[in-house]
């Protein structure tokens, strides 16, 4: 039992690692990707922030599905002897951290950026400005509710679990604030390029799966839930 543990514990460092270097990779790729669908003319500083803006983007996104997947997964009490909770819900913590350091980086990259006349105040208070004001102030709207999950996650103890749970919601209206920001004001979409619609839509996909399965999994628990809990009570005899 206690070796099972162990290499459970060791499969969730490996898969956290495994997701903080595909991200990174991914960031790069997209970049990249970027550079070369969409040549500037900018001072290559100011090029170089946009990309980046645009591929910290996208991976925010993708992160942010991960982490309503897993949090569908978690909250569902998903368990098995390969997948033990533990495993899944520290994965769902790592990665929401993971999803609010790109998210925070793809802020930064957005007021540093010479494009658009953009301040810090702007990329996080959904106020007035001269750049696409709507789709700005609900990226700026979704950023807020991140910190606000991030914060009240860091000081559960002190909450209590009611008030954290209520506001730990928040997670799925940022996810689809997250995709509307994108619809609205994603360069790679406007331009119509495949890929980006490609995974826009996954992300929309995957995250509807999941809470589907979670809906369908609250009449007819899944294998993993079923085995748990018939262990549960067999032990208990």
């Amino acid at each position: 039992m206690r070796e099972d543990v162990v290499r459970a514990g060791a499969r969730r460092r490996h898969l956290t690692s495994l997701i903080v270097v595909l991200s990174v990779i991914a960031v790069g790729l997209l970049t990249y990707v970027a550079a070369r669908a969409t040549p500037s003319t900018a001072a290559s500083a100011a090029a170089t922030y946009g990309y980046l803006n645009r591929s910290t983007g996208i991976v925010a996104l993708v992160l942010l599905t991960l982490v309503v997947v897993l949090g569908v997964l978690n909250v569902s009490r998903f368990d098995t002897p390969r997948w033990p909770r533990f495993v899944i819900d520290g994965l769902h913590r790592r990665v929401a951290l993971l999803a609010v350091s790109f998210t925070t980086l793809h802020v930064v990259t957005t007021v540093l950026n010479g494009y658009a006349p953009i301040s810090l105040l702007y990329a996080v208070i959904p106020i007035h400005s001269a750049y696409l004001t709507p789709w700005l102030g609900v990226g700026a709207v979704g950023f807020d509710l991140l910190l606000a999950v991030l914060i009240t996650s860091l000081v559960r103890a002190r909450l209590g679990y009611r008030l954290w749970r209520a506001i730990h919601w928040l997670t799925y209206a940022v996810w689809a604030i997250s995709i509307a920001h994108t619809l609205g004001l994603g360069n790679d979409l406007i331009a119509g390029h495949v890929w980006m619609f490609v995974i826009t839509w996954a992300c929309v996909g995957a995250a509807v799966a999941a809470v589907a399965a979670r809906v369908a999994w609250t009449v007819r628990p899944p294998v993993g839930r079923r085995g748990a809990r018939a262990s549960s009570t067999a032990s208990s005899r």
